[in-house]
C-alpha cells in the first residue's frame, strides 16, 4: 500500500461525494497501487494479460541470500521455485519439513498482502515453524509488480475472480501441482491470506472448493466484494457493493480473523465473509471476553447439524489492521495474540 494509505483513500471519499469520480479514482489508484495521484493517469493495473504457455515447474533452488531471510527450523528447507501457467507466472517459496513420515501430512498457501514478500509473510506469520510442528508443507507464491505495482494480489478485478482464468486459476494450479509432487492428500490443502490475501483466499475457496478443503481470511474481504477500483474502496470502507458478495457463496470451511479497529479494512467485511460460507449452519456458539495474549476477543462457532464447525469467526478488539500474533520483524504484524496462526493450523488439520 502507499504510505500514505489513509489520507488516499480519505481524499477519495470526499471527491466521490463530491461527485469528482476521476479525481477520486486517481486518489484509489494511488492508494492500492502506490502510483502518484494524477486523474489522467488513472488506469487498470497490469494483470488482465493471459500467457499461452505450458504450465511447468522450474527447478527448484535454495534461495539467494536476501536482507533478513525468512529462515527454516534446523533440518527443514526453505526453497524457492517459479510456476508458469497459461494464466501467468510467479516466483515462490516452499517450505517442506524435515522427512519424519513418507510424505508431509498437508499443505498450506499463505497469501502475502500488499508490499509483502514471501519471506517477509513467512517471518511475521511464523507459519514454518507450525510447518515443520505439523509436518506440513507451507507455500507462499509472490505477487510481481507487473501484475501490482505494489505485490498486491488483484481481488477488486473481473477477470481475478473466476475459476478458469487470472490469479485463482494460476495459484490453485500451482498448488495442486506442489501438493501433488509431494505425496500430499488432495483432502488436506488450505488456504490462508491477509488483507489482499486475505481476499483473495475466500475468492479461491469459492472458485476451487475441489482444491481447497478450508481456508483462512486475516483482514480480508468476500469473494466479489469489488470488481473495480470504485468498488473497493466502498467494500474497503465497509459498503455493500455492486459486485458478487450476495451470491458468491461456498461451503469451504473458513477461520476469519479481524480487528474491530481496522482503519483499512472496515471489520463488517469479517461479517460478510463469515455470511458467504458455512451455508450449513444451524447454530452458533458464542465466546465472549476471551483473553488471549494482551487482547481481549470474542469467537463465534457456528455448527452444522452434527455439531461440526464449519466456520470460527475471531473478532479482536482494540486491533488494526495486521496479523494477529505476529512477528514483529515481519511487516503488518500485531505480537499482542491471539496466535492466529496457531489457530489456523488448528482449524485446518482438525478432523
Amino acid at each position: 500500500m502507499h504510505p500514505q494509505f489513509g489520507q488516499l483513500m480519505a481524499e477519495a471519499t470526499a471527491l466521490t461525494r463530491a461527485g469528482d469520480l476521476p479525481a477520486a479514482m486517481a486518489a484509489i489508484t494511488a492508494a492500492l497501487n502506490g502510483s502518484p495521484v494524477a486523474a489522467e493517469r488513472v488506469q487498470e493495473a497490469p494483470g488482465h494479460n493471459v500467457i499461452d504457455v505450458v504450465a511447468r515447474v522450474v527447478e527448484e533452488a535454495v534461495a539467494p541470500p536476501v536482507a533478513r531471510p525468512a529462515t527454516a527450523p534446523q533440518g527443514e528447507r526453505f526453497l524457492t521455485g517459479h510456476y508458469a501457467h497459461h494464466a501467468g507466472k510467479r516466483d515462490y517459496r516452499l517450505f517442506i519439513p524435515a522427512t519424519r513420515h513418507d510424505k508431509p501430512r498437508a499443505l498450506v498457501l499463505m497469501l502475502h498482502g500488499c508490499t509483502q514478500s514471501p519471506d517477509d509473510f513467512a517471518r511475521g506469520t511464523r507459519m514454518n515453524a507450525l510447518g515443520a510442528e505439523h509436518n506440513t508443507l507451507v507455500l507462499y507464491p509472490a505477487q510481481t509488480r507487473h501484475a501490482n505495482s505494489q505485490g498486491c494480489w488483484n481481488w477488486f478485478k473481473h477477470n481475478h475472480q473466476g475459476r478458469n482464468r487470472g490469479e485463482p486459476a494460476l495459484l490453485a494450479d500451482m498448488t495442486r501441482h506442489i501438493a501433488e509432487s509431494h505425496g500430499v492428500d488432495p483432502g488436506h490443502i488450505y488456504v490462508a491470506g491477509l488483507s489482499a490475501g486475505g481476499a483473495m483466499a475466500a475468492i479461491l475457496a469459492t472458485t476451487h472448493p475441489d482444491v481447497f478443503a478450508a481456508a483462512g481470511v486475516h483482514s480480508g474481504l468476500p469473494a466479489g466484494a469489488a470488481r473495480d477500483l470504485p468498488g473497493a474502496l466502498a467494500a474497503m470502507q465497509g459498503q455493500a457493493g455492486s459486485g458478487l458478495a450476495g451470491t458468491a457463496k461456498s461451503e469451504v470451511r473458513m477461520i476469519v480473523f479481524h480487528g474491530d479497529a481496522d482503519a483499512t479494512v472496515h471489520p463488517s467485511n469479517g461479517e460478510r465473509v463469515v455470511a458467504a460460507h458455512g451455508g450449513t449452519a444451524v447454530s452458533v456458539e458464542e465466546q465472549h471476553g476471551l483473553q488471549h495474549g494482551n487482547r481481549t476477543c470474542t469467537r463465534r462457532l457456528h455448527k452444522d447439524a452434527q455439531g461440526q464447525v464449519v466456520t470460527e469467526q475471531w473478532r479482536l478488539h482494540g486491533a488494526g489492521h495486521a496479523w494477529s500474533g505476529g512477528d514483529p520483524s515481519g511487516s503488518y504484524t500485531d505480537a499482542r495474540g491471539p496466535d492466529a496462526s496457531a489457530e489456523m493450523m488448528r482449524f485446518f488439520l482438525q478432523t
